[in-house]
């Protein structure tokens, strides 16, 4: 039997997800079914603690989606009345599930790829807090790149607000993360690496964003993909 009786209360936490996100018009049919096979890989692999740390990113990038509302659509920015896609989806979660799959598959070496699945999570919170956040409450935003004053909104435009409300996101999803599989230095780890790959995500904008070579999908899965490349790099320092 490929599910055992434990394992029935996610699965209606997993319908139920879905359905509300359609519902709620949070995300297309589509993207819905996406993020309930990223969602179901990542149970398998990691179990309630990796669970969580995707609902967390939800929730709370879903709740970040929603301040600043008018702001955000006179920038011309996607605000919470906007129906996410399944390649949004991949973008913030589909790192998280290779890794999850690769516990699965690789079980001798599934405590390194949990430890990839937090970095990525929490790399994919803090690029979404900042960014959201920092739009509405940023006093002054500079060029990742040129460290020169630009206007809100731009892409590669980082404040001081959106970097505190990003690394607190990256906080939150190593907290979960000790909670569930240990209090050690990954907690550290998963920090500085998301942080890292949210100032890669603002490098990318200010550059290939901005030019029109990449598209905001493709940005936050290779930041997200950046951050877990550095974290297991330091993880093996």
């Amino acid at each position: 039997m490929f599910f055992s009786p434990a394992d029935i209360p996610f699965i209606i936490l997993l319908v139920s997800g879905s359905c509300y996100s359609i519902y709620r018009k949070k995300l297309t049919p589509f993207a819905a079914l996406t993020g309930a096979v990223c969602g179901l890989l990542i149970y398998l692999g990691t179990g309630y603690a990796g669970i969580l740390m995707l609902t967390a990113f939800f929730i709370v990038g879903s709740t970040a989606t929603g301040f600043g509302r008018k702001q955000k659509q006179h920038l011309g920015k996607p605000d919470d009345t906007t129906m996410r896609k399944y390649t949004q989806v991949l973008a913030n979660a589909g790192c998280a599930a290779l890794f999850s799959l690769l516990c699965i598959i690789y079980p001798a070496q599934a405590e390194i790829y949990r430890l990839l699945l937090a970095a990525s999570i929490a790399s994919a919170t803090a690029d979404t807090l900042s960014s959201e956040l920092g739009m509405v409450y940023g006093k002054r935003f500079y060029n990742c790149l040129t460290w020169k004053k630009e206007a809100r909104g731009l892409d590669g435009a980082i404040s001081l607000e959106g970097t505190i409300a990003g690394m607190l996101g990256a906080i939150l999803i190593a907290t979960i993360d000790a909670a569930g599989f240990g209090w050690n230095k990954n907690f550290f780890l998963i920090v500085f690496s998301a942080m890292l790959g949210n100032f890669s995500d603002s490098i990318l904008g200010a550059s290939l964003e901005r030019r029109k070579y990449l598209n905001n999908d493709a940005v936050n899965f290779l930041s997200i993909l950046i951050a877990s490349f550095f974290c297991l790099l330091i993880s093996n320092l």
